[in-house]
């Protein structure tokens, strides 16, 4: 069963064309990973994927779950499962994290039909999240991502995602800024996440995050459309060849 489908789809931003007729469909339990150059797209179609004001959808269709989302509002893809980890998470000076992810939680639970939980009840699953990501120092007085290392905001994304409990999570370059062990620990929440009704799509330059991921389709993004797929080997071959052999001239 499909639980994301996109149909040709084609997106502007400030007037410029960005993704040319796009098409993906994505399984229940499937892991995706879309490699590109610089400027192919990827992290368009991801913010679009989300419903970010920002895009423009000129054609196509985003298909979820079997329901058209592609007019609906970002709380509204949030609440029927969507995930998305920013490239660069944004710092929010004044808002305390730990009110944060509680409302946070809450709505998502509430938005669901699914019972909401007592603020002790949410301590403890977030304390359970917190010792999986082998977080040491007492975050619940900082601001979110504020005074973060690259490594803690990354962190951070993958708490928000545990407590988010979405159908399909979108890794936007997840991998980018993180050294060895911030990498590893990053790893094993993203698959401690991947079940058989959960799906990932990965947006990432490098192979180095597939070490704790086994993709099961490789998707090649190059001038705003899909230049490629293919199994594993398909990272392989880009692994050994770079870009240029499957999408021109096309670079960073």
């Amino acid at each position: 069963m499909n639980i994301l489908e996109v149909k040709n789809l084609h997106v502007s931003v400030g007037g410029k064309k960005i993704l040319k007729g796009v098409s993906l469909k994505i399984e229940a339990g499937e892991t995706t990973v879309i490699m590109g150059p610089n400027g192919s797209g990827k992290s368009t179609l991801s913010n679009v994927l989300m419903g970010h004001p920002a895009y423009q959808v000129d054609s196509g269709q985003i298909i979820f779950n079997g329901r058209d989302i592609t007019a609906s509002k970002p709380e509204e893809r949030a609440a029927l499962g969507l995930f998305l980890t920013w490239q660069q998470p944004r710092e929010i000076a004044g808002l305390d994290l730990f009110p944060f992810l509680f409302d946070s939680h809450k709505a998502l639970r509430a938005a669901r039909r699914k019972t909401v939980p007592t603020v002790f009840a949410f301590k403890k699953k977030l304390d359970k999240e917190i010792a999986n990501l082998h977080i040491q120092e007492d975050w619940s007085q900082r601001y979110l991502n504020q005074g973060f290392s690259g490594g803690e905001k990354k962190k951070a994304e993958m708490l928000q995602l545990a407590l988010s409990d979405p159908r399909l999570a979108i890794f936007d370059e997840i991998d980018s800024g993180l050294d060895v062990d911030a990498l590893k620990v990053v790893g094993q929440a993203m698959a401690r996440f991947k079940t058989e009704k959960k799906s990932i799509l990965v947006v990432t330059h490098y192979l180095r995050i597939l070490k704790y991921l086994k993709p099961d389709k490789v998707i090649v993004m190059a001038k705003g459309r899909v230049a490629a797929s293919g199994g594993p080997e398909l990272a392989l071959r880009l692994e050994k060849e770079g870009f240029a052999g499957l999408t021109g001239k096309d670079k960073d």
